[in-house]
């Protein structure tokens, strides 16, 4: 668990992931005059709220559709974020996955912290961490638009977004089914199937997933670690009574049962050997897990439900009102051994539930010379994140400590925990003394915003954006905590305060202003260059607490200011004959940047503070060569020199690079999609991915951190029947190599790090077929 925190997929067509500006992907709601227009280079997106062709933006998006994200084999985000330059997405689990855009990471579970990226699905906001996770199935297009875009997609996009769109019903009849098997006896079935006319349409899509674990636990009583066990639905309604009016109602469930998190210790043995972060290990949880921690076994359960409504009118020449509706609710239990080994040590869990309303509408003007919108959006969540505890206080004092037999180690050599042999040391007389406790946050948030966004075209050449969202949120938070004294020493072992059966409570109120101004200049028809201006605005952060006194428990309490980011970028984005490419270069400049650290005073437990100032340099380019008909070439690179300004009052941050933010990430590769008889065609999409060392805390250690790595992907196979059929193989990380996909974690903060190994070598076979 990253830190607790008690306030915590055709030839050109496969290569949009990696050049997603520049390739030939029509948005399923594009109307079917851009869609003529359009180049056969550019795609048609949405990112501003309207049908645009990629080069007419002036902001740096890439967009994927579902089929591209099947062609290249991605299935999640993570996957995805290995093919577009400045993304980087950590699934840590489903349930903590950490999103990074240019470096600037999303991943807090607090339910008093506000998300830096926001992740959209269907077009509502769904950034709160324990509920963000969304399965890619059935997926239209994924789009990721970097930058901080407030005006366009509210509050939470900070430094940036990512938006999931799922595949909308249509007229006639047409399905799909597939599935797969692979290593780790690992398969998955999904599908869809689509019925209706030009009036009412009804699509219902699902998938399932499951995969035994590939990190073995020698412990007896659990599974091995990393087994994918997860299953999700989604029926969606399409009304359109008129050509000027249709409505879509969305529902959505995703469900998680997968095994546990490995966190390895770094220092720890186990009995297979000392400790090693690519073998094998001994998490074996608490003995009275079930009662305390929820659960008997190491892993998560995970629900969430999602409805969306979302009514689209055009209701005059020129003129269109949108409304989006929606509706999440998330319950997650996921328990998890912190120590990384066999000792009854560490143990937690992490029970976060929530609920998210929102509304926003929009009313949209174009014209010739003139396009714009307005509206409002209100949003609210009501989340909780609560953390029992469980230890052997013989364990507890011995590991942390060594004082109550001295010379016996945590793990020795062979494995044996503490606890197991100071029992038989003593014959007996010193048995487990368990002790547990529990700390909870609460935050309920409520957002209301005005925005306004016009773009003047005083010439065919020229577009001139400015748009502002006026911001109004309130924040409350709360705190509580059962901590009883410690058998031995009367106070309690895990450092909190209890808070006597009291809920400790504050709010605030704040209010901003975030604009963006945009420049679009067509050099000619096959070039654009742009120039963008924004500001982003991370939410402060309510602290609520509690601390000790002579008289009892009291609240404590602090608020961390916004984090404030102005985004200053130039590009060019273009389609010559065969080439098409894009270049961005970007500034941008943080004030009170907000960190999640180690608190001194807490062991285990991390605080939120702000690190001062902080500057972000990057340089992102793409370059996708059509060779032939059937051939096509890609490669693209982002730079990012950003992170902590080398300040004396930025404190031991000072100078630290950005957490999980490599400072080279790139892909190369080729996609062939060559006719070999009468609607038979073979194709083959082999990729190489490669990131430079990352940092997984601030300040950054080489310890806790990745060196550089480079991944080899492949994804080949043939179509028939006009493509109706479809037969694939397919292997991730082919070379096997051995990489972390975490460092750090709850254990660093007792100062026994502990280590997740990424995926290994995953293969296997698909077929599909549609109708």
């Amino acid at each position: 668990m990253k830190y607790i925190s008690p306030t915590p997929r055709s030839v050109i067509a496969t290569l949009l992931c990696c050049s997603a500006t520049f390739n030939p992907l029509y948005a399923q709601s594009a109307t079917d005059d851009i869609a003529e227009n359009a180049d056969s280079d550019v795609i048609i997106v949405t990112a501003q709220k309207i049908e645009q062709k990629s080069t007419d933006v002036p902001i740096t998006i890439s967009a994927n559709t579902g089929e591209r994200l099947k062609q290249l084999g991605v299935s999640d985000l993570d996957e995805l974020s290995n093919y577009v330059p400045g993304l980087n997405i950590q699934e840590q689990s489903a349930n903590n996955p950490g999103i990074v855009i240019r470096g600037i990471t999303s991943d807090s579970g607090s339910a008093q912290q506000a998300a830096r990226v926001t992740l959209y699905y269907n077009g509502v906001d769904i950034s709160r961490s324990r509920g963000s996770y969304q399965d890619l199935y059935d997926i239209d297009r994924v789009e990721v638009i970097k930058g901080p875009q407030a005006t366009l997609l509210g509050t939470a996009s900070a430094v940036g977004a990512i938006s999931i769109i799922s595949a909308r019903p249509e007229p006639g009849l047409s399905g799909e089914i597939s599935g797969s098997y692979g290593n780790f006896d690992a398969y998955t079935l999904g599908g869809h199937l689509n019925a209706g006319n030009d009036t009412f349409a009804v699509r219902v899509a699902g998938a399932y997933k499951k995969r035994d674990g590939y990190v073995t636990n020698l412990a007896p009583n659990q599974e091995d670690l990393y087994a994918q066990d997860q299953f999700g639905a989604r029926a969606s309604f399409r009304f359109t009574p008129s050509s000027d009016f249709t409505a879509d109602l969305i529902l959505t469930y995703d469900r998680q049962r997968n095994s546990g998190t490995p966190f390895i210790s770094g220092t720890l043995p186990t009995s297979a050997g000392p400790a090693d972060p690519f073998g094998a290990a001994d998490l074996r949880g608490s003995p009275v897990s079930a009662a305390v921690l929820g659960d008997t076994e190491l892993g998560l359960t995970r629900d969430v439900y999602d409805a969306n409504l979302t009514m689209s009118w055009d209701f005059a020449d020129d003129w269109n009102i949108t409304m989006v509706n929606g509706f999440r609710k998330f319950n997650s239990n996921e328990v998890f051994d912190a120590d990384g080994s066999a000792a009854y040590f560490l143990e937690f869990a992490e029970d976060a539930n929530g609920e998210q309303g929102s509304h926003e509408t929009r009313f949209a003007y174009t014209s010739d010379t003139f396009r714009g919108s307005f509206g409002w959006n209100l949003f609210r969540e009501d989340s909780n994140q609560r953390v029992p505890f469980s230890t052997d206080e013989v364990t507890y004092f011995q590991c942390l400590a060594g004082i109550v037999v001295p010379g016996v180690p945590c793990v020795d050599a062979n494995g044996v925990p503490a606890g197991d042999a100071i029992t038989a040391l003593t014959n007996g007389a010193v048995g487990a003394v368990p002790y547990q406790a529990v700390f909870e946050n609460l935050g309920k948030n409520d957002s209301y915003s005005v925005f306004a966004d016009g773009t003047w075209i005083p010439t065919p050449s020229l577009e001139m954006t400015a748009g502002v969202r006026v911001l109004i949120e309130k924040r409350r938070s709360g705190y509580r905590a059962t901590a009883p004294g410690s058998f031995f020493t009367g106070s309690p072992p895990f450092p909190l305060t209890d808070t006597a059966g009291q809920t400790f409570r504050t709010e605030d109120s704040f209010s901003a202003i975030l604009p963006r101004f945009n420049i679009l200049y067509r050099f000619s028809d096959d070039i654009n260059g742009f120039a963008t201006v924004s500001k982003g605005r991370r939410s402060a952060t309510v602290n609520a607490g509690a601390i000790a006194t002579a008289t009892g428990p009291v609240g404590n309490f602090t608020d961390i200011a916004p984090e404030i980011v102005w985004n200053y970028e130039v590009g060019l984005k273009g389609a010559v004959g065969p080439v098409s490419g894009s270049l961005g270069v970007y500034y941008q400049t943080y004030e009170n940047f907000q960190v999640s650290v180690n608190d001194p005073t807490r062991p285990g437990t991390t605080i939120t503070r702000s690190a001062g100032s902080a500057t972000n340099f990057g340089v992102e380019a793409e370059v996708n060569v059509r060779a032939a008909d059937w051939l096509s070439l890609f490669a693209n690179i982002g730079y990012i020199d950003g992170g902590i300004d080398n300040d004396p009052g930025n404190g031991n941050l000072a100078g630290a690079r950005f957490r999980l933010q490599p400072e080279v990430q790139a892909a190369a590769g080729l996609t062939l999609d060559y006719p070999i008889g009468n609607e038979t065609r073979l194709f083959a999409t082999p990729s190489v991915t490669y990131r430079s060392r990352v940092f997984f805390e601030a300040p950054n250690s080489n310890l806790i951190s990745q060196p550089a790595v480079t991944l080899v992907n492949l994804r080949a196979g043939i179509s028939f029947a006009d493509e109706q059929f479809e037969i694939a193989g397919f292997a991730r990380n082919l070379t096997n190599k051995d990489y972390l996909l975490d460092a750090g974690n709850t254990g660093g903060g007792f100062g026994i790090p502990t280590f997740i190994p990424a995926e290994p070598r995953f293969y296997g076979i698909q077929a599909s077929a549609k109708f």
